[in-house]
């Protein structure tokens, strides 16, 4: 467990931008992604409004590559080429200078295929069994967009596709971390994906009150200001599709090719509430102990930590359980730490939250500086945090950042980056 691991690659497509740059640019500057969806189903949907994708996945892959792919492989696909042309390690693999055997993947999904899976389902009921597509397994599967990926770059280590709703992301880090301190890889490209903006997500989550219900779309209403973390008048989440990968490397490996880093990745916390298949424990005690353990594996000082990006989805009980984690791990020092959370711009991507709020972390880390939390007019009392409104200055020297994600079914992970 003695290997350092660095982060070498990072790739992206969000609400807010089709790749890294523009999804950084945007967060910076308080933009939202959030937006009135004009698809015809949507107007008999209680919920009128997501984070849909800022550059069609189609503008990017080859048009008979992306027929082939779900709609949750192809962002996916995106950012992996983007993470793995960002590390290098695209032109070592070009030139036969890269193992393929000490190469991992670690890709999450918390639904997967579901825009596969439903409308193949459209075409049983209305045309029969032989209009189904003779692809519709493996574009539904839940590995797809791993096992893609892992043909991608020519990974013959593990391929693995961790599943715990909106915590998978950050789990598929946390289990890369695992591959290459157990000296199982050399190389992982871990992350997260989600496409579940349709018709049955949309229409389920809102009936089980978990959507904002200031995004019923009426007129004249600003979708962009309707995902509003910690601010009194917060209701539900506002959806959000895309996928973050970033590529993860052993210190060792990255030196020895003269890698870029971005930053290490210091340790990481799995736990779960066993408390309630949708609701966090209010005390938010099991998130607490992945924080904690968090902090062990890293084998930091909680006062190193000087920056969180904070799952906070804007849910009313969801955003005070998180500011009690903080202050149960963090002590005095939490109200010193610079606090944001970016899905009041991106909306949240579900399993794919994880891994884009990662990134941000990771370049919150690598230029020093916090985006903001865009909507929040009024605190919340019961939240004792310093949370960022505009762009803040982290501390230069060597410091720490959080990155926590919650999911349904009590899952809880926390990852802890170092500066370089």
């Amino acid at each position: 467990m003695s290997k350092r691991v660095v982060v070498t690659g990072l790739g992206t497509t969000s609400p807010v931008g089709g790749d890294v740059a523009s999804t950084w640019d945007a967060l910076i500057n308080g933009r939202s992604g959030v937006r009135f969806l004009t698809d015809e189903w949507a107007e008999e949907m209680p919920v009128k409004i997501a984070g849909r994708i800022a550059v069609e996945p189609t503008e990017v892959l080859e048009r008979v590559k992306a027929r082939r792919l779900d709609r949750s492989s192809q962002f996916a696909m995106v950012a992996a080429m983007e993470a793995w042309a960002d590390s290098g390690l695209d032109a070592a693999q070009a030139a036969g200078d890269l193992d393929g055997d000490r190469v991992g993947v670690a890709m999450a999904s918390g639904i997967g295929g579901v825009t596969t899976l439903l409308a193949n389902y459209d075409t049983l009921k209305e045309k029969g069994p032989r209009r189904v597509s003779p692809l519709a397994v493996p574009m539904l599967m839940p590995n797809a967009p791993a096992a893609n990926i892992s043909l991608y770059v020519g990974a013959r280590a593990a391929v693995n596709t961790p599943v715990s709703a909106c915590a998978s992301g950050n789990e598929a880090i946390a289990l890369a971390i695992d591959q290459i301190r157990l000296g199982r890889a050399d190389v992982v490209v871990a992350g997260g994906t989600e496409a579940a903006i349709h018709p049955l997500p949309m229409a389920a989550f809102a009936n089980m009150m978990a959507l904002s219900k200031t995004a019923s779309g009426e007129a004249g209403g600003d979708p962009t200001a309707v995902s509003r973390p910690w601010d009194t008048a917060r209701d539900g989440f506002v959806l959000g599709e895309g996928a973050g990968v970033l590529v993860l490397e052993s210190e060792e490996h990255a030196l020895a090719r003269g890698a870029r880093i971005y930053a290490t990745v210091l340790g990481a916390g799995i736990t779960a509430d066993s408390h309630d298949i949708a609701q966090p424990d209010p005390a938010g005690r099991g998130g607490s102990r992945a924080i904690l353990r968090a902090l062990h594996e890293a084998e930091i000082d909680p006062n190193t930590i000087a920056h969180v990006n904070a799952h906070a989805t804007s849910t009313p009980q969801g955003d005070i359980a998180e500011g009690l984690m903080l202050h149960a791990t963090l002590g005095a020092h939490a109200t010193d730490v610079v606090v944001t959370s970016t899905k009041s711009m991106t909306g949240h991507l579900l399993g794919g939250a994880g891994a884009l709020e990662a990134i941000a972390t990771v370049l919150a880390l690598h230029h020093r500086i916090s985006p903001p939390t865009i909507n929040l007019d009024n605190q919340d009392p019961e939240v004792e945090l310093d949370i960022a409104t505009k762009v803040r200055d982290l501390p230069l020297g060597d410091i720490a950042a959080l990155n926590n994600s919650f999911g349904f079914g009590g899952a809880n992970v926390a990852v802890i980056f170092g500066s370089v």
